[in-house]
């Protein structure tokens, strides 16, 4: 009896680690300090909200999901030992949600060493869109390219601009040049024959120095009557906000990884008519499927999170993920996973587009949502009304 006794005991113990051993463990390393932290820590609580769904009604197959989280503060210096611990401490099945282009070019060695997946990173930079596509790295969102093609698009078409009259603010980094090229790219599709004679302004990465940069649109030869922001939330209100007072009425539009609900906040309801293009829907149309799921979640799990686009991108990242894992037979490998998702082809996850992955298209959505900024808050866009926004030309 007593060596029975002993047994039940030694099984009670170990119990705990047999059911962790059947978890299964996601890594994201991501902005949780600095000037975009609110980005990272919206990602962040997105993709937990989406693990939080997925356990409540039973895991994959009967297997928890877990996030870790590390903190890199946007700096690439911090993510390169934080994705180490991550996969090879940690055991990551998969890495997903990390916020950045820096942050991303810092990823990758480590991404290709271990041949871990890279899933749904914050970023639209074609480094992460190759032709054929990186292996173990697999996007949910339009690229930035698709973006800022869009921006260029509306204002060439719709509101008459030469490609001369649009500038460029840009963060100083892989981010800002990814931002750039994406726009050179499209204005040679409408007549651009010298990329010198677009006006390209810039600011260092992680700080609000954007003093320099609006000097230089001030002082331009020709002032532009639109001006693309590749950048962060709190520099590109800035450089807005010191713009709007120095008289300066160009139209700025910003791509989606300026995180669109915290620079309206930080611009307040005093300026409006900024565009940001989105690469999810707006958190308010619940007559799609998915955003009504993303809404109640809300309710049922996080009452206190704030629904934003950035936390339904994390959201949408792990239903996606989830999708895929739910199809895989047996314990969730790395190449297995990689495997399931290419092998998804077109599906409708609910967000009112079709969406496709395959060997040789390794990003789900092409889609861009524009919205504009009036009163303080983002609204739904139709491209073709720009012409409202731009002022007239000189």
């Amino acid at each position: 009896m007593p060596r029975l006794t002993s047994f039940l005991f030694m099984l009670l113990i170990l119990m705990p680690f047999s059911g962790r051993a059947e978890e299964i463990v996601l890594g994201m390393s991501t902005a949780l300090s600095g000037p975009t932290s609110e980005l990272g820590q919206a990602m962040r609580d997105g993709v937990e909200l989406g693990l939080e769904r997925i356990n409540q009604e039973g895991g994959i197959n009967g297997r928890r999901l877990r996030l870790v989280v590390l903190d890199d503060g946007y700096e690439p210096a911090s993510t390169a030992p934080n994705m180490r611990r991550l996969i090879e401490e940690e055991k990551v099945l998969a890495i997903i949600g990390n916020v950045g282009t820096p942050t991303a070019i810092a990823s990758l060695p480590l991404i290709r060493e271990h041949r871990v997946l890279y899933f749904a990173p914050f970023t639209g930079a074609g480094l992460l869109r190759q032709t054929p596509p990186e292996r173990y790295v697999i996007n949910f969102r339009a690229s930035y390219g698709e973006e800022i093609a869009a921006m260029v698009r509306a204002l060439v078409e719709n509101a008459g601009l030469a490609p001369e009259e649009i500038a460029f603010f840009t963060q100083r980094d892989g981010y800002g040049d990814a931002g750039f090229a994406g726009g050179v790219a499209a204005l040679r599709r409408y007549g651009l024959v010298d990329e010198r004679n677009i006006l390209h302004v810039r600011y260092p990465r992680n700080t609000l120095a954007v003093e320099n940069a609006l000097a230089d649109i001030l002082l331009a030869e020709q002032t532009p009557r639109a001006i693309i922001m590749v950048g962060a939330y709190a520099p590109c209100a800035k450089f807005i906000r010191l713009a709007r007072h120095a008289g300066l009425d160009s139209l700025m539009l910003n791509v989606s990884f300026v995180g669109g609900d915290f620079l309206a906040r930080a611009l307040g309801p005093e300026i409006d008519g900024v565009v940001v293009t989105q690469v999810v829907p707006h958190p308010r149309q619940q007559e799609l499927p998915l955003v009504a799921e993303f809404r109640q979640d809300i309710k049922n799990y996080k009452q206190d999170m704030v629904p934003s686009f950035v936390a339904l991108e994390g959201y949408i990242a792990v239903r996606l993920l989830a999708r895929a894992l739910a199809g895989m037979d047996g314990k969730p490998t790395r190449e297995g996973l990689v495997e399931a998702l290419e092998a998804l082809g077109e599906f409708d996850l609910g967000l009112g587009r079709t969406l496709h992955l395959g060997p040789e298209h390794h990003q789900a959505s092409d889609q861009v949502w524009p919205t504009v900024l009036r009163a303080g808050e983002l609204e739904p866009f139709d491209c073709a009304d720009i012409v409202e926004l731009v002022p007239e030309g000189s």
